[in-house]
This record gives C-alpha cells, sequence and structure tokens, in this order.
C-alpha cells in the first residue's frame, strides 16, 4: 500500500490477500507452525492435545506441511514407547514468517480503512 494510512492502494498493487499460502494459512496448520517455531522440538501428543485434534486428523496436517518441506517428522522412543517429534525446517521458518508479515499487512489495512467502526 502507499501513500498516506487509509490511501487507497495503487492499481497495479496486489492485495495483501493473494499472498497468502493456503498451506500455511489453514488454521491447524498454521497453529503447528506456530507451536514448532516456539519449540527447538514439539511431540506429536503434545501438538494433538494443544489444537485439540485427532490423531488421524494430525497427521494428515502434518503429512501435507512435510511434503511442502516445511517441518521435519522424526519417529523414536522415549524409554520403551514410540514418539514422534516435529521440528520447523528453515524453509517452514521463512513460509510462518511470510505469512504474518501478509497478516499484519491485511491488520494494518483493516485499522486504516475508513468505515464504521461501531
Amino acid at each position: 500500500m502507499t501513500g498516506e494510512p487509509g490511501a487507497a492502494p495503487a492499481e497495479d498493487e496486489a492485495h495483501p490477500v493473494t499472498g497468502l499460502d493456503d498451506v500455511v494459512h489453514q488454521r491447524v496448520r498454521l497453529g503447528i507452525l506456530t507451536i514448532a517455531h516456539e519449540a527447538r522440538r514439539v511431540e506429536f501428543g503434545y501438538l494433538r492435545t494443544q489444537l485439540q485434534l485427532t490423531a488421524g486428523n494430525l497427521s494428515q496436517h502434518l503429512g501435507v506441511l512435510e511434503t511442502a518441506g516445511l517441518v521435519a517428522v522424526e519417529k523414536g522412543y522415549a524409554g520403551k514407547r514410540g514418539r514422534t517429534w516435529i521440528t520447523l525446517t528453515d524453509a517452514g521458518s521463512a513460509a510462518l514468517a511470510a505469512e504474518i508479515g501478509r497478516l499484519k499487512l491485511l491488520i494494518a489495512r483493516v485499522e486504516t480503512a475508513p468505515g464504521d467502526t461501531g
């Protein structure tokens, strides 16, 4: 957006929503990336609990993110119990930062747009 706050964007300037990444922006996947960003490594069960998902649903979303190269999934053991850990890749960190940047642009547009406030 150019010019003064609240000014109309230039006609050749794309709306910030066009830059949102459908893989990242989906609610559950955005949650996974955000939680993984907050921790060095996050356990599958913790993600499942925090995001209130079934194991199958979480697995599907992790598969999408892993295929896109945004997370790494590591299977191993903690004692005798099988565990799955998720880490954010460099590409995942960059994708999350880009998504947050686009969301900030959208928020700025809403906050500076003339309109009915209530």
